[in-house]
């Protein structure tokens, strides 16, 4: 058993592990197990990456004040880099995100700014636009996750070659979703490059603008879904959606009661995303006619729901139970 020196050493490495009592079809579905990262979800391997990409660059200098537009995840990413380095971070994140989530970036020691949740790219309130506008107003580094290369830079180094790994080269189908699109661009090319066959899915709430693009090569406008830091109304410029050969749109009652399954079942607790991605990956493998082995993320700690997606009455308030 290592000794790490700092908390940044332990992210990555994550472990990987089989669905044994869901319907997987004929397939095997396995799940890497980001939720394990000391921050408790992917979004630490991207942190760590685009801040030391910066700090190679001259972007960001000692001192310097980090800003950041997030569902939360890369925040807390951000926070625990930012911790370990002494840089001052703020966090400006849609007001539809978990309580839990605020409280513990401000407890990392982070500010945090909430904004509309209900307006899209182009509006003064919109998160990425408001974080992008003080960034420049007041000097800070803007992260800017949705353009920064090196978050694609930080799955195509070490995820995509760690589920490689895991499975022995055997993989035939990766599920994932898209946030800022750095999974499915880092991980997908990294995967492609070792099997040109390998099925790329996409898993989408209902609403989002992705699943009609892929499916359909079809653009609509963009509704409303519940997740946290999943499906867009727009295409990040990092996201190479052309490499998702096909998409599953995912309601909210079936990625948020697919969550809850997964705890029940197999043991292990997930944010809202990961619903969404479990429930595409089981539809994908109950679709096939042979066996398959198929991998998909947990990508973040289910404790950061405890008010919505593990709350009865939140459930119940939303129609979902």
């Amino acid at each position: 058993m290592k000794v790490f020196n700092t908390v940044l050493e332990m992210v990555g490495n994550t472990p990987m592990v089989k669905v044994t009592n869901m319907d997987t079809g004929p397939c095997e579905l396995y799940l890497k197990l980001e939720l394990q990262n000391p921050g408790g979800s992917i979004k630490d391997r991207i942190a760590v990456e685009m801040v030391e990409q910066a700090e190679k660059q001259g972007k960001l200098k000692p001192g310097d004040t980090i800003i950041e537009a997030t569902a939360g995840n890369t925040g807390l990413g951000l926070a625990l880099v930012a911790s370990s380095k002494g840089y001052p971070l703020k966090i400006v994140m849609p007001d539809k995100m978990s309580q839990e989530k605020v409280n513990n970036l401000r407890a990392m020691g982070a500010e945090v700014v909430q904004t509309r949740s209900d307006v899209q790219k182009g509006h003064p309130e919109y998160y990425q636009d408001m974080a992008a506008r003080m960034a420049e107003e007041n000097g800070y580094y803007y992260v800017n996750q949705f353009e920064n290369p090196a978050n694609v830079d930080a799955h195509y180094k070490t995820t995509g070659p760690e589920i490689w790994q895991q499975m022995d080269g055997k993989l035939d189908a990766f599920v994932c979703g898209v946030g800022s699109g750095g999974t499915l661009t880092g991980i997908g090319r990294y995967l492609r490059e070792q099997n040109s066959d390998v099925d790329l899915v996409l898993a989408d709430p209902e609403g989002s603008i992705l699943e009609p693009l892929v499916n359909r090569n079809e653009e609509v406008e963009a509704g409303s879904w519940l997740a946290e830091g999943i499906g867009e109304d727009f295409v990040p410029k990092i996201c190479d959606i052309k490499l998702a050969n096909t998409a599953f749109a995912i309601s909210d009652k079936e990625g948020l009661t697919t969550a809850r399954k997964l705890l029940e079942k197999e043991g292990v607790m997930v944010g809202s995303s990961s619903g969404y991605l479990i429930a595409a990956a089981l539809r994908y493998c109950q679709q096939q006619t042979e066996p398959k082995r198929v991998v998909t993320l947990a990508c973040d700690t289910g404790n950061r729901y405890l008010s919505k997606l593990f709350n009865d009455d939140w459930m119940r308030s939303q129609n979902l139970l």
